[in-house]
């Protein structure tokens, strides 16, 4: 029997909502850790399910889990600072990595805090490596992660409370019934997203192209 993609997101959702419900808001916490960190889970059903379940405590639930988000995102970040240097000065020369940090530097929190506030398919590890690479301090880091995310799971938690945690449901299944076009716009957001980070970043000079340096 073929399982669709809607019926195993349910079941892996009930599951997880289950087993995680009993602890509270350590629990958001905890499955937003592993949601930043490496495997991907619905962490934004799973919110509106917390909120769903106790209106009282929609704040706390939307900090723990922009929290959690913040620690297991150091992840990518340390992979970045540890490995992404090297990784860069084998295609470019050490003025030019400078010259790009600095540019970085200029609107880090922006370049860090804009992709945190969007949700899925979002690819919000590509910019914590880039964070990384460009030795973004930490604790600014952390907070631009914190603050976007919490704006993220604000909005969801505020539409959870005034529809009801239906209205959740109903736009997960709209994303799946029409998964090509939500794909579609996200990638057209996701590029423009990109290229104005890039062009801010990297300063690209007309003619050359990045990360093929001049001969």
């Amino acid at each position: 029997m073929k399982i669709s993609p809607v019926s195993l997101f349910h079941k892996l959702y009930a599951v997880m909502f289950a087993a995680m419900k009993p602890l509270g808001v350590w629990g958001i916490g905890g499955l937003a850790i592993i949601d930043s960190a490496a495997i991907p889970v619905p962490i934004d059903a799973l919110l509106i399910g917390y909120v769903a379940a106790d209106h009282n405590r929609f704040l706390l639930y939307c900090l723990m889990a922009a929290v959690g988000s913040g620690i297991g995102s150091l992840l990518p970040y340390y992979l970045g600072r540890a490995g992404g240097e090297l990784f860069l000065l084998k295609r470019i020369n050490r003025q030019r990595y400078e010259q790009m940090r600095d540019k970085f530097e200029k609107q880090e929190f922006l370049a860090i805090m804009v992709p945190a506030m969007m949700p899925p398919p979002m690819p919000v590890k590509l910019f914590e490596f880039a964070a990384g690479v460009f030795e973004m301090k930490p604790l600014w880091f952390f907070s631009a992660i914190c603050v976007g995310k919490f704006v993220r799971f604000l909005v969801w938690a505020i539409i959870t409370i005034t529809y009801g945690p239906a209205i959740g449901h109903t736009i997960s299944r709209a994303f799946h019934e029409h998964l090509g076009y939500v794909l579609a716009g996200s990638g057209i957001i996701v590029v423009l997203l990109l290229v104005y980070v890039l062009r801010k970043v990297f300063d690209r000079r007309r003619g050359t192209s990045f990360p093929v340096e001049e001969e």
